[in-house]
Parts: C-alpha cells; structure tokens; sequence
C-alpha cells in the first residue's frame, strides 16, 4: 500500500467542514518524491471553501514543485469519493493521464483509476495553440 494513504487520512483530521461535516484528505506524491497533504476548509459563505486536492496542490507549488505523479483522496463516505470537477482539472494541469489516482474511505474501502479516466478530454494547454 502506498504511503499516500496515511498521509491523507492523517491530513484529514484538520478539515474544517462544520457546515459538511464531510471531511476529506488529499495526498500527492511529485516527480521528485515528495508528498504535499491538503484538506478541505468550508467557509460559510459557500461556494468559498477549498477541496483537500486544491489545497495539496496548493501547498506543491508554493514549494516550486509542479509534476504529480500520485495522488490519493480519503472521505469519510460509504464509497470511495473521486475529486470534483474542479479538482480533476487542477489535477490535470500537473499530472500525465497516466498518473494513478487512489480513493479511499475511512472505512477501507478502496478504488483506483488514472487522471486521463477522471477526466477524459481534459481541457490543457495544446487547447491555447
């Protein structure tokens, strides 16, 4: 089992999502090994809160990184919960369709699927041209 899982499960007990009460945590891995956690922080004016990938995300680029090679997602849900659209773009801006996206619950159970499966006909960069 990848590292990652841990990770995001520990980063998930910082959530704040009082509205919610759904938590979340995210965990990515970069080309050069590091991991980055994020998680989700609910704000009363909704839609202003951030997702736990965001965050992860976030928190990679402000230490200069920008290649995702793993990611994993953890709710407190009956099923795993993929990222949102959103989330499945700004993953996209950083990770090759190939990369592995692990989603999990708090309860153990687990799916796996790749970026380009999330999110098949990303909007990127060549769109620009």
């Amino acid at each position: 089992m990848s590292d990652l899982l841990p990770a995001a499960l520990s980063v998930r007990e910082n959530a704040h999502a009082p509205y919610s009460n759904f938590e979340v945590g995210a965990a990515l891995r970069t080309k050069a090994g590091t991991v980055f956690v994020g998680c989700n922080v609910e704000n009363v004016a909704y839609p202003e809160g951030t997702c736990a990938e965001a965050g992860a995300i976030a928190a990679m680029v402000a230490a200069g990184e920008r290649e995702i090679v793993e990611v994993c997602v953890v709710a407190g849900s009956p099923t795993p919960v993929p990222p949102c659209g959103g989330c499945r773009q700004k993953i996209a801006e950083f990770a090759t369709g190939d990369v592995p996206v692990t989603m999990a619950t708090t309860g153990g159970a687990m799916e796996w699927t790749t970026v380009k499966a999330l999110l098949p006909g990303a909007f990127d960069a060549g769109h620009m041209a």
